[in-house]
């Protein structure tokens, strides 16, 4: 054996009692599992002694912006010390493959505030395939990936507001197979970000047919969490019904005035679809305020043609007041139907340092500040920034929060942005911030249902045959944590900071955190989907 842990609680993600063991490790998967009392206790050169610890599988992120960060920054602390073996790339609908050197520029300009402009990186790839080889070169954490659906449309017809011909729709479909069969999970969109949003459900059903015909699923970030989410929703649950595909529902909250209370009529909606035979799943971040770029709540018809487009609509005056009319007072389709709130809308980073000023204070503070109106402050902002400003859009509601956690097919998703001066501190906290607060503080789950939900779940919904358990042939991907005192360390005011009470976590049974440090191995690989079809 390489490794025993020695004397540990085991909560071992399926959500049954936890018990004391002696787990084993060798060649990066657990070869021995021995309860207290059951038997011969087993030994290796590595010895770690439990002293009060839980074990549990490594968590696995349903939701994750690494997609360059990643391949920027080998250390990856940000989720490796979370306890994160996994992470779930490309979502939203926008990432950086497949594509073309034409849809690639349009794609790093694109999502600038989710991922930086990418000027540091090697772009070599241009396939699903040859991103997800890029990964397996080294990484901090596994990571697997969905197929985005707003670059495959920005591939095959551009940034248009109209549907696709006959034509575009079989280069989509193609697309799908062929990054399918090289390894992806399923399919992604962001359908309140352009182009993906200009699809309608037609085509989109023609892509998930695709999608299911591989074994994959579709995970939306769908057309409202807003004004009309519960109709968003069941918009998805029909499409994906019809289209025989499985469906997992990106960061499903119900946030803004409209939505407050009212988890329960999304749950019974799921719920009746779930009995109905739908197969559905979810993942969701222990936090109210939301996370994107400050372009993304512009009408989508102000986006229509890529972000030069953009940058000509504002600039020109007639124009900024059709989009400032429907952004204040009609509810623009990119902040979800409802009338944009400037002080919940605080600006998180910058592209341009010059413009740093404007980080961690709302755009209405901001215009105060400056004798102006918001409208003016965040028009400016956008074009000074040319489009690469990131935001955090403070309309959660707590209730609706541990509501959503608490479903069956719930699991967890950090929907981490890594870019910016203060990025939301889910980036860096989601995962202890569930065991800490909602396990152990406010005891909305158990320690065992709450492992269940960032363990196996999410490991089933990947159809991964070796992980999500700590079971003897699995892999050893692996989180030693205190119960007493895991917490998250990340704040609004100090978004970056670590968390405590996980002094090791291991991938493929080696450290990648070690004594509360980390290591430098670099044991993450990309995770594909098993060849062949359904």
């Amino acid at each position: 054996m390489d490794l025993v842990i020695r004397d540990v609680r085991v909560v071992d993600g399926t959500g049954g009692a936890s018990y004391r063991a002696d787990v084993a490790v060798d060649g990066g998967r657990i070869t021995s599992i021995v309860r207290e009392g059951s038997g011969q206790r087993p030994s290796a050169p590595r010895v770690v002694e439990a002293h009060g610890l839980a074990l549990s599988p490594g968590f696995i992120d349903m939701h994750a912006h690494s997609d360059l960060a990643l391949l920027r920054d080998p250390g990856h602390e940000a989720k490796a010390a979370q306890g994160v073996t996994l992470e779930v790339l490309g979502q939203d609908g926008l990432s950086y493959a497949p594509v073309d050197d034409r849809t690639r520029a349009e794609v790093r300009r694109a999502i600038t505030g989710w991922n930086g402009d990418g000027s540091d990186i090697d772009f070599d790839w241009h396939t699903v395939g040859g991103y997800l080889d890029r990964l397996d070169r080294g990484i901090a954490v596994n990571a697997a990936y969905l197929i985005p659906q707003g670059t495959l449309r920005m591939y095959a017809m551009g940034w248009d507001d109209r549907p696709a011909t006959p034509a575009e729709t079989e280069r989509m479909k193609q697309l799908v197979a062929e990054g399918m069969a090289q390894g992806a999970v399923g399919m992604s969109s962001g359908l309140t970000y352009t182009p993906g949003m200009y699809a309608d459900d037609a085509e989109l059903t023609e892509l998930c047919r695709v999608v299911a015909s591989y074994g994959g699923y579709y995970c939306p970030h769908h057309r409202s969490y807003g004004a009309g989410a519960l109709q968003a929703y069941q918009e998805m649950v029909g499409l994906t019904r019809a289209a025989g595909c499985a469906l997992h529902l990106a960061h499903a909250t119900m946030n803004f005035g409209v939505n407050k209370g009212k988890a329960p009529e999304l749950l019974a909606l799921l719920d009746e679809a779930l009995d109905g035979g739908a197969d559905i799943s979810l993942d969701t971040y222990p936090y109210t305020p939301g996370c994107t770029t400050l372009v993304a709540m512009l009408p989508s018809w102000a986006s229509e043609g890529g972000p030069d487009a953009i940058m000509g609509r504002l600039r020109d005056e007639e124009t900024a007041r059709k989009i400032r009319q429907v952004m204040e007072v009609e509810g623009a389709d990119g902040c979800h139907g409802v009338p944009i709130e400037w002080d919940a809308i605080e600006i998180s980073g910058v592209s341009d340092p010059a413009l740093s000023g404007y980080v961690g204070r709302s755009v209405a503070a901001s215009a105060r500040e400056r004798g102006e109106e918001p409208w003016v402050t965040a028009r400016r902002l956008l074009i000074e920034d040319r489009l690469g400003s990131t935001i955090l859009q403070h309309v959660g509601h707590e209730e609706n929060v541990r509501l959503i956690m608490r479903h069956r097919v719930h699991t967890g998703g950090s929907d981490g942005i890594l870019q910016g001066d203060k990025p939301h501190p889910r980036a860096y906290g989601t995962f202890p911030q569930y065991l800490g607060r909602y396990v152990r503080e406010l005891g909305v789950l158990s320690l065992e249902e709450c492992v269940a939900h960032l363990t196996s779940r999410p490991a089933a919904r990947l159809r991964l045959p070796d992980r999500g358990l700590v079971r003897e042939g699995y892999r050893a991907d692996l989180v030693l944590f205190d119960p007493e005192t895991v917490a998250a360390g990340s704040t609004f005011e100090v978004p970056r900071a670590l968390p405590t009470g996980i002094p090791h976590v291991l991938i493929d049974g080696r450290f990648v955190i070690e004594d509360g440090r980390r290591t430098d191995v670099l044991a993450g690989r990309s995770v594909r989907r098993t060849p062949g079809r359904a």
